[in-house]
């Protein structure tokens, strides 16, 4: 699905740029990075900042398998987006190679144009990938039981390494085994991982550094945070990756000594891993995404939150905090009161995200402590594009009150792009302090 690039170079852009603006993406870029910092800092910056959900493809006619197999036109899209809406934060929005996941034969994701038709977005697939009567070797050597144990089972293409033998032995002596490399299947294995290196090569030298690119024409990252202590809460990585909700909620009641541990082993690891901000690099302050969806009141009552949830997230995100970064957890479900949890970190120091709850009880609780990044329904995308601008209209009247608030607009799937466009640009006109 490879396309020849059909975009302006980069100087040819930026000229353009301030043609129409007045101002050097520099200025642009340093501009809303002040609009964001301030917003992070609970001030009120010159209007509300403004991020568009994105949704690339619309504008371009593109699949949702772009992303996957034509990458130099969902860069295209990408940067096309940014440019027309002129939003305060841009995401590069790539995906991983179709290819290489294909090659990998990955049994935990379904994605569009794979193992998905092209227009169906991609979709997490749970399994009990670590059994209960792992969490022993999983706690006592992490590391072996991935390689032995975990990727055989989510990845088809490396269902060999299951035979090899404990990795904690291996100091003894590789050679032993040297033999089982010999073997059709292993033989399969390495053919398999070059194929799926040569194609993620492939994918990368296609899509290049989009994040610079963008912030080259004036967009700031929506996160720009390398080396973090990322991932979000650790419970949600062991229910999500390795127990399945169905493994992970009887853990809570039948060995919850366990489940503890290796969430606090989970975050230990993430944290000795991070390194400092660098504030010398593009970009300040660095922000982290964290999406989070197990800690509401679906999945846990109150006190499963305290006990499992909070503990974990809170080290993570105070040791991110502490490194010099912003933590921008993501609420992927409806947290409602649980949010006070969040009054437990360092004032202006944190954005909230709130994906499935009320924007304005998030704003109630946290708005003289912590930003809240507030998002519309779905609902929006299927709505009249008046709707949809006085929908989020009415969301900065009552959220943008004394800063501390950015608007992420959800755009309708319907409608001329310049009357959508005309409507963001009224949206960010009633978000002037």
């Amino acid at each position: 699905m490879a396309t020849e690039v059909r975009s302006k170079d980069l100087q040819g852009l930026k000229e353009e740029i301030e043609r129409k603006t007045g101002k050097t993406p520099e200025q642009l870029y340093e501009e809303r990075e002040k609009r964001v910092r301030d917003a992070i800092e609970l001030k009120e910056p010159d209007r509300v900042p403004v991020v568009i959900n994105p949704n690339p493809g619309i504008r371009a006619g593109l699949p949702e398998a772009a992303a996957y197999y034509d990458p130099i036109a969902w860069k295209e899209a990408i940067r096309d987006e940014a440019l027309y809406y002129e939003t305060d934060l841009a995401s590069s929005g790539f995906a991983n190679s179709g290819a290489t996941w294909e090659a990998l034969d990955v049994l935990n994701r379904r994605w569009p144009g794979g193992t998905l038709p092209p227009d169906i977005p991609y979709q997490f697939v749970e399994g009990e990938w670590m059994k209960a009567e792992e969490y022993d070797l999983f706690l006592k050597d992490p590391s072996d039981f991935v390689v032995r144990f975990f990727l055989p089972r989510v990845y088809g293409a490396l269902l060999p390494m299951a035979k090899l033998p404990p990795l904690s032995l291996m100091f003894t002596g590789f050679d032993g085994i040297a033999g089982l490399f010999a073997t059709p299947e292993f033989e399969q294995l390495a053919k398999n991982l070059h194929k799926a290196g040569q194609e993620l090569q492939k994918h990368r030298q296609a899509t290049g550094d989009a994040q610079e690119e963008l912030a080259q024409l004036g967009f700031p990252a929506f996160s720009n945070a390398i080396g973090a202590v990322g991932g979000g809460a650790p419970f949600d990585a062991i229910s999500a990756h390795l127990r399945g909700m169905t493994g992970s909620m009887l853990d809570m009641y039948q060995r919850p000594e366990k489940l503890l541990r290796a969430c606090e082993m989970l975050a230990d690891m993430r944290i000795a891993r991070a390194v400092p901000a660098d504030p010398k690099k593009r970009g300040n302050p660095k922000r982290v995404g964290m999406p989070l969806w197990r800690g509401d009141k679906m999945f846990m009552n109150k006190k499963q939150f305290e006990t499992f949830y909070w503990p974990g997230l809170k080290k993570v995100m105070l040791a991110s905090i502490e490194l010099g970064y912003v933590p921008m957890p993501f609420f992927e479900a409806r947290f409602g009161d649980r949010l006070e949890c969040l009054l437990d970190l360092p004032k202006g120091k944190v954005i909230a995200c709130v994906e499935e709850m009320d924007v304005v009880q998030a704003k109630q609780i946290l708005g003289a402590h912590t930003c809240v990044m507030g998002k519309g329904p779905l609902s929006l995308k299927v709505a009249s594009i008046r709707e949809v601008g006085e929908y989020h209209k009415d969301m900065i009247k009552v959220c943008g009150k004394g800063g501390g608030f950015i608007m992420r607009m959800t755009l309708p799937d319907k409608g001329k792009p310049e009357d959508i466009k005309a409507m963001v640009d009224s949206v960010k006109k009633s978000g002037e302090y």
